[in-house]
């Protein structure tokens, strides 16, 4: 890959760094984008990973994903007829975009315009009912006829139905693993038509067997990509409660299907409805709410990330002040780094400087929520 633009506006030398940025050691996706923020670009951050790491404490160094192993990853994509997406191009889904922890890297198989239209979830219980299947089969096709895109997660029971009823329409499932490796193994056939009809999105390398830590992260992208998410059947505890939360705090609207108190899988449900969740009976229910939602996109990613002048860099014996008030502000316990800036009385640029040595040494962790905690 040389310096040329690509037709998603960066060179393809950064778009290449920022795949490696996002694949080496320590870097979650928040990480990824307070360190191309900091530096400007990646190719910079890369460049400052070792130094990031030995100023954390780290005795050894940091794992920093080559340019040949990228350049492989990159290539299987293509050659299985994938597209990339790195977090900064133009034809990134400014939604996804605009989430704290949006994957910095994401491919995409199949109609790319799906990406561009209104987009509703529906998730649900993997061991559900005949009926739960059919309503959901119903639900997802008057949506699609309404004019929605409908997400999800391509898992048995209430996600099969869901993609079922939009195939016609236009559907996105996101997966967990690599998305040459369908899952589950029952869905190969449906899998494979969502490629040809519709659209599968994935943030991991092609060959990439799912794990169970996988699915939280799927779930981000799914609750990311769309207006809202609906809820059909969900145990008390479970993924698709997850995700329900996640649509939440993302600021998306929140819809469940009500379900016979007997049931343990209307036990979310009902849950939901009671927290404030809008009840949904058919599609008149989602199509309601959404009408008086804006069209325009759900919020837009932070432009410094991609247009702004790196940060102006903080001097050493200013860092080496501040250090261990920081250090002392944290635990295994999340705290909001803004009571970090008020308890220390440091200035932002320090603490979030000092924060991100400690990132990058494997000592913290960004969270969700401006959140860091100790590991």
């Amino acid at each position: 890959m040389g310096a040329e633009t690509s037709k998603t506006g960066l060179k393809s030398a950064e778009r290449l760094a920022r795949v490696r940025l996002a694949r080496s050691e320590n870097i979650g996706p928040i990480t990824f984008r307070q360190l191309v923020r900091q530096f400007g670009n990646a190719v910079s951050a890369l460049d400052a990973l070792p130094d990031l790491a030995r100023r954390g404490g780290r005795a050894k160094s940091v794992k920093i994903h080559s340019k040949a192993s990228a350049e492989r990853e990159v290539t299987a994509a293509e050659t299985y007829g994938a597209e990339l997406m790195v977090l900064g191009d133009a034809d990134y889904p400014p939604a996804l975009a605009a989430i704290e922890d949006a994957p910095p890297v994401l491919y995409r198989k199949g109609h790319a315009h799906l990406l561009t239209s209104r987009r509703i979830a529906i998730v649900g219980a993997r061991n559900a009912s005949a009926v739960g299947r059919k309503f959901t089969r119903q639900l997802a096709r008057d949506l699609g006829e309404a004019g929605l895109v409908v997400v999800s997660g391509l898992a048995r029971g209430i996600d099969t139905a869901a993609h079922e009823g939009a195939l016609a329409t236009g559907t996105i499932a996101c997966v967990a693993g690599g998305m040459n490796i369908p899952y589950p193994k029952e869905n190969t056939e449906l899998h494979d038509a969502i490629e040809e009809q519709g659209l599968i999105v994935s943030e991991m390398p092609m060959g990439t067997q799912p794990k169970a830590s996988h699915f939280p992260r799927r779930n981000r992208i799914i609750s990311g990509l769309s207006l809202g998410i609906v809820v059909v059947e969900a145990a008390f505890r479970s993924g698709s409660l997850i995700t329900a939360r996640l649509a939440g705090e993302q600021g998306r609207e929140v819809f469940a299907v009500p379900g016979s108190p007997l049931d343990p899988r209307s036990k979310g449900t009902n849950n939901l409805i009671r927290d404030g969740a809008t009840l949904v009976e058919n599609a008149a229910d989602v199509l309601d709410i959404l009408r008086d939602l804006p069209r325009g996109p759900i919020a837009e990613p932070d432009k410094r990330l991609f247009d702004g002048p790196p940060a102006q860099p903080v001097g050493e014996q200013e860092l080496a002040r501040a250090r261990p008030a920081i250090q002392e502000s944290l635990s295994p316990t999340p705290v909001e780094i803004d009571e970090i800036i008020r308890s220390t009385k440091l200035p932002a640029s320090v603490v979030l400087t000092v924060l991100l040595e400690l990132e990058v040494a494997g000592v913290a962790a960004r969270l969700p929520g401006n959140r860091v905690a100790l590991i």
